[in-house]
């Protein structure tokens, strides 16, 4: 069953957003398992939604690539990631 993925990036700015999304290259090398991704600014910084076919493949995603993309952006704050169940979800 799908998940989906919330995180809150607190204190991130679209810079640092930026460079992250850079390193993990997601047009280029498109994650295994993923099926949307937004992201955009919130009160606190910095706010992402993901849908996963599941939370494996999200998990050896953020391990492999977010984890050191966060890291090359600089950020030091830890992610606050919700899961949430996905009941239905339509292709383009």
């Amino acid at each position: 069953m799908a998940v989906g993925i919330r995180i809150k990036l607190e204190g991130v700015t679209a810079d640092q957003f930026g460079v992250m999304e850079r390193s993990v290259d997601p047009d280029s090398n498109p994650p295994e398992g993923l099926i949307f991704h937004a992201s955009g600014p919130i009160d606190a910084g910095w706010g992402v939604i993901d849908f996963w076919e599941s939370r494996e493949q999200f998990d050896r995603f953020a391990e492999e690539r977010i984890g050191p993309a966060v890291a090359a952006a600089g950020v030091s704050a830890a992610p606050d990631i919700r899961e949430f169940p996905v009941h239905e979800h339509f292709p383009r």
